[in-house]
């Protein structure tokens, strides 16, 4: 359940990378208090479990000339966690879930962005949950610029076992859909992530 909103906040900081057709050669600083990571993930087989994570830090960088250049990098913090019951928080950040006392963020660093058909774009990257790395596909598929601010939709779903995370059994649904709504702000020309 944590892996995959873990993965949420990285599919947003993912789909950041194509917040707008116009912003390639460009550098953009994910806004934390703007970007909205969600998760879902089925419980006892019949309901969903929804939250959210917080990002902490996150940026874009955008190459025109050279999409393999772009690069995303985001940082989430685990203990942010929220479903919006304080018990069942607790629990998705003990060590049977999240474990945020060892690995208190969570990590992604895209390796591959591409664009694919209608404006949609693809971005495969490393995600660190748990002290393990492992690759995830984001399907960005919207996005909009306004003055100095961009923002994308990105959507992935991971399976929380390929991160260690095993507690509950079948109770707990191994699928975790990730939602990300990326905001970014245009950053200073020398912001790059080299």
């Amino acid at each position: 359940m944590i892996a995959a909103r873990s993965l949420r906040l990285f599919f947003a900081v993912s789909l950041a990378a194509s917040l707008c057709p116009n912003a390639w050669a460009s550098a953009w600083a994910l806004d934390p208090s703007a970007t909205r990571i969600e998760f879902s993930v089925r419980n006892l087989s019949v309901a969903r479990v929804d939250g959210t994570f917080r990002l902490a830090s996150g940026h874009v960088t955008l190459d025109a000339e050279d999409p393999s250049r772009s690069a995303i990098e985001a940082v989430i913090d685990a203990a942010s966690v929220d479903t919006s019951e304080p018990k069942r928080d607790a629990h998705l950040r003990s060590a049977d879930f999240l474990d945020v006392a060892r690995y208190p963020t969570i990590a992604f660093r895209s390796t591959r962005i591409e664009r694919a058909d209608g404006g949609h774009w693809r971005v495969t990257g490393d995600l660190t949950l748990l002290g393990r790395t492992r690759s995830v596909l984001l399907a960005v598929d919207s996005s909009r610029s306004e003055g100095n601010r961009s923002s994308a939709h990105a959507t992935t779903t991971i399976d929380r076992r390929d991160f260690g995370m095993t507690y509950a059994g079948f109770a707990v649904g191994k699928q975790v859909v990730i939602t990300i709504d990326a905001v970014g702000m245009h950053a200073a020309a020398d912001a790059s992530l080299e």
